[in-house]
C-alpha cells in the first residue's frame, strides 16, 4: 500500500482508538479511586470531567479521521484547520512525555514497552496531522 496522506490519516484514526485502551487502564494503574478520595469532592469531579472530555476528543478525532480521511487529505481550509488542531493536541501530549514522572509506575517490561510505544504513536500522530495541516489545495 502506498503511503498517501489519506492512508496516513486513516491509520492515525485507528491509532487514536488504540490509545483509548491505554487510557482505560490509567485510573486503575494509578489507583485514582483511593488517591483522589483525599481531594475535595469538586476537585475529583472536575478531574473525571476533564478526563472525559479528553477521551471524547480522542474518539472524535479517530472517528472523523477514519470516516473522512479523503476529505481531510484534500487540503481544504477546514481539513487543514482540523489537522492543525489535532497536530497541536498530540504535539502538546508528546511534549509532556518527558515531564511526567512515570518511573515508579512502569514496574513491568510490558508497561515500559507500552509507554515507549505511546511516545512513538504520539510522535507519528503529530507528524501525520502536521502533514495534513501543511497540505494546501493545488
Amino acid at each position: 500500500m502506498e503511503l498517501t496522506l489519506q492512508n496516513a490519516i486513516f491509520a492515525a484514526g485507528i491509532g487514536q482508538f488504540s490509545i483509548l485502551i491505554a487510557s482505560a487502564l490509567v485510573p486503575f494503574r494509578l489507583n485514582w479511586r483511593e488517591d483522589l478520595r483525599s481531594l475535595p469532592k469538586l476537585h475529583w469531579q472536575m478531574y473525571w470531567v476533564y478526563g472525559g472530555y479528553v477521551v471524547l476528543s480522542i474518539i472524535a478525532f479517530a472517528t472523523i479521521s477514519i470516516l473522512n480521511s479523503a476529505e481531510l487529505a484534500n487540503g481544504s481550509g477546514l481539513a487543514r484547520g482540523f489537522c492543525l488542531y489535532v497536530a497541536i493536541f498530540w504535539g502538546i501530549r508528546l511534549g509532556l512525555q518527558p515531564i511526567f514522572d512515570v518511573k515508579q509506575h512502569l514496574t513491568a517490561w510490558w508497561l515500559k514497552a507500552g509507554y515507549f510505544g505511546l511516545t512513538i504513536l504520539f510522535a507519528l500522530l503529530t507528524a501525520v496531522y502536521s502533514w495534513g495541516a501543511c497540505n494546501s489545495v493545488e
